[in-house]
Parts: C-alpha cells; structure tokens; sequence
C-alpha cells in the first residue's frame, strides 16, 4: 500500500481553531474511505500556539486500475506496469475534496466568523511531482502569496550518483484564510506533474471553475493551468478560459483606456481630448480595413460589438465575423447588436463564434482581414507563439490589423501608479520599439508586410497612446497561396 501526506500548520492563536475550520476534532483520529483508496485525518500537535493536521492517504494501486472504466487499454494497463511513487497529484486532490469538502467551501457553522480570517500557515507536502522542476512548483503558487521553500530529492538514497529525482519535498508558507489555501492546492497539486489518474470529462470545466473561481481568472498561468488540468483538450480548454474570462468579468475591447484620476475621482482623458480613445481606435481599425479593401473580416476578441455595429452599418462588407473566447461576451453583443431584431439582409452577413487567439481555428480560413484590437496584451507572453501560428499560419488572412497600448504613454495617466499597467488581466504592454521588433518579425516570418501607425494625438517625448500594426500578404506568398 503507498501512501501520500500532507500536513497543515498554523500558528495564529488560538491555533486549535483550526479543528472547527476543517470541522475534525484534535483529539480524535478520523477515517475516510474515498475513490482513490483510505484517508485518514489526525492532529500530530494541538496547542493554543501551534496546531498542526496531517492527512495520510493510504493509495488503493490495484483498486484504482481494476475500478478504470474509461480511457485506453494502455493508459489501465500503466496502472500495474508504472513504478513511480505515489505522490501529491489528483489523487491527494480528490481525496481532499472528499475529506475537507465542507471547509474547502466556506463553511463553519460551529465559528462562522472564522471562515474569512487569515491564518498564518504552513503546508508541508514531502513528496510533491513537478515535471518543470522547483521553478514550475514556484510559478503556480508564489502569485498567490505563498512563500515556496523545494528540496529536491535524489533518485535513490542508495546511490546518489543516479542523480535528482522529480519529486520534492514543498513547503509553503502564507497568511490567508484556510479555504482559499485548501483550493489553491486542490486545483494546483494536479497541474505539477501534467496528469491525472481518472479520465478528464466534461465536467472537469465545472470543478475547475467552481474551486479556481476568481483567483485562477487572474492567475498570471491561468492557461497553462487549464490546459494541464484538462489534458490539454482544445474544447475543454477553451471553454474553461470563456468562463474564467467572466468569472472575472473581463471583457477586454470594452475597457476604455482612460482611468480614474484618483486625485480628483475623475475619469482621465489619455489623448488629452474631448474624443474618446475607444472611438479612435475604431476609427483607425476602419480606415486600416478600408486601406487593404476587406469586403470579408473577423474581428477577434469582439467583446460587445463595437467594432461589429461599425462593419454591419457598411455594406461594403459583405461578411462580418465576432468572435470572443467568452461566450457571455458573445451573448451581449447578439443583444447589443439587436441580432434578433436586425433584417434578414445584415443578419445573413453576421457570424458570432466562440473562438480563442491561441487555437488555430479553421473557420476563420480564407477571410479577407482579420482585427485584433487591444486583445494581444491579454494573453501570455508564452503563449504569444501559438497565438502567431494560429493567425498567420492557421488562419492566413489577406491582412492583420493590430492596436495595442503604448507602455511609454502610461506616465502620461493621472491615475495611473508608475509601473503598473492599465489593467489588471494585461500580461504585459510593448513599448513602440518592442510592438515595431514583434511586428517586424512576425511580418517576415510569415510573408507579410508590415506597416506601424499611431493612434491617438502623439506625444512628443512618449509617443501615442495606442499603436496600430497593417500586416499585408506580399504578393509573392498571395501566389503562392
């Protein structure tokens, strides 16, 4: 029988609160059968000032790959045939949620009041897998304010030559309520050796979104976590990222640049005029379009529409494509837009998809242009690869039109603190010789020609407050196409 531990420390007094938040007395051992074999919860230390809970899982190997229903022959034949030790992964996670389901929730009916009170905490896992090393380990949990501290451990304690093993031994110390700890490590544990040991269905997507909530919309590897968490099923995946997307209530092309001036609780005009930036950028997206003649468009990341009710009002478009990764957004823009009220001559020429930037998508294939404004500063940097493959190689248009924040132009905002970006789910901002270098290298890259234009009234030391990008097929690849 193998077994897998976890130990939860605090030192906040009366520490032997933390038998009523994990609703398990101090002075009993307490056991619990679940699908992954016998948990078994008990207090090593229980004292005013220090309190700690362990919780052993005795891993049931046979029953495991005997009670497999779903999934390949040979992902249940790895079962008897795979060596490694049993770690924390998905199997402690789900024993976990069967064990500390009502703390996990935010319940204490004994001491209500204790539910959201931050606990200084700390959390011992000895044999946690990481396929991406310490620095993985660090990258999923420091952004949530946990101190990591990973020792890795040797292959074979016998032989010290063979080297490091992929497991560590993890602590983490942090000060948060005991309910956001139990969710970050439900969610996390599972994602660091890339795996799971049951197959991932649908309903992944719900216990996903219900235990990251908003935490995990905001985590700066939000995608890499979805995609390990769900095998990396491009529909799992995407439809994760949409409801993630709300659960932050992030609807990017709709935030207007400006920000509140905090000094005076007014809203700060970026470009120093009566006009407001969002409208400028929908005007030079306009003239971009009209600059390559597009009679067919998407516009990616569409948000509630704003750019769609513009292309409608054209009839020089002929075909006009939303698509968003949420489909919330979509939902608003089909009420915005009046879809249901439009006449059947415009609505024939609209098309509303859920679609995602990073995933190649072959119904966007063959279109004239295709818009990506202020979408590109939301994804991760990491990311930006796939995103290129799947517009410039996947999609192919016969233009790209591109606008992104100006980093050098945000000392020009009141309300803005110096360092910071203009909202919070963007993952970076380009400076104009960066967004230029980028532009420059997907262009040639890829066949295009690139063209870079400001947007907005240019500063003279910062430039403009957004920057927009024409990629042109050069006629030589059109051709060859």
């Amino acid at each position: 029988m193998d077994v897998v531990l976890l130990t939860i420390s605090t030192t906040t007094p009366p520490a032997t609160d933390l038998g009523y938040l994990l609703h398990k007395h101090p002075g009993r051992m307490q056991r619990f059968e679940s699908s992954v074999g016998v948990a078994q919860v008990f207090y090593p230390q229980a004292s005013e000032e220090r309190c700690t809970v362990a919780l052993l899982l005795e891993v049931d190997a046979v029953g495991l790959a005997r009670g497999r229903r779903q999934g390949s022959q040979a992902f249940s034949l790895a079962q008897y045939v795979n060596d490694r030790p049993y770690a924390a992964s998905s199997l402690l996670s789900v024993a976990m949620n069967r064990v500390f389901r009502t703390a996990m929730a935010g319940r204490c009916d004994a001491r209500p009041e204790l539910v959201e009170r931050p606990l200084a905490l700390e959390i011992r896992v000895p044999a946690m897998p990481s396929t991406g090393g310490s620095e993985l380990i660090r990258l999923m949990f420091e952004p949530l304010g946990w101190q990591v501290s990973a020792r890795v451990e040797p292959l074979d304690l016998t032989f010290p030559e063979w080297g490091d093993s992929r497991y560590f031994d993890v602590t983490l110390s942090g000060t948060l309520p005991l309910h956001q700890a139990l969710s970050h490590l439900s969610v996390l544990l599972p994602c660091l050796d890339g795996g799971k040991h049951y197959w991932v269905s649908g309903d992944e997507v719900d216990k996903l979104v219900r235990a990251g909530g908003a935490w995990l919309a905001r985590h700066p590897e939000r995608d890499l976590i979805v995609r390990r968490s769900l095998a990396n099923q491009r529909d799992l995946v995407l439809t994760a990222v949409g409801r993630l997307a709300e659960a932050d209530d992030v609807l990017p092309e709709t935030l207007d640049d400006a920000v509140p001036d905090t000094s005076t609780g007014e809203t700060v005009d970026p470009a120093g005029t009566t006009k407001a930036l969002a409208q400028e950028r929908i005007t030079a997206v306009l003239k971009a379009l009209e600059s390559v003649d597009a009679h067919r468009v998407v516009d990616m990341g569409c948000g509630e529409g704003r750019l769609l009710r513009e292309l409608l009002q054209n009839t020089t478009y002929t075909e006009v494509l939303g698509a968003d990764v949420s489909p919330r957004a979509l939902d608003v823009a089909s009420r915005r837009l009046g879809v249901d009220r439009m006449p059947d001559s415009q609505r024939a020429r609209l098309r509303l998809l859920q679609s995602s930037l990073v995933y190649g998508d072959r119904r966007l294939v063959g279109l004239d242009a295709m818009v990506l404004q202020e979408v590109v500063e939301h994804v991760d940097p990491d990311r930006l690869p796939s995103l290129e493959r799947s517009v410039f190689e996947v999609a192919r248009p016969g233009a790209v039109v591109v606008t992104t924040p100006n980093a050098e132009y945000n000392v020009r905002f009141g309300g803005l603190p110096a360092g910071t970006m203009r909202h919070h789910d963007h993952r970076f901002e380009w400076s104009r010789a960066e967004f230029a270098a980028w532009s420059s290298r997907v262009a040639a890259s890829h066949g295009y020609l690139v063209e870079v234009l400001p947007v907005g009234e240019v500063d003279a030391e910062v430039g403009p407050p957004t920057q927009l990008a024409i990629f042109r097929r050069s006629e030589t690849t059109r051709r060859a196409s």
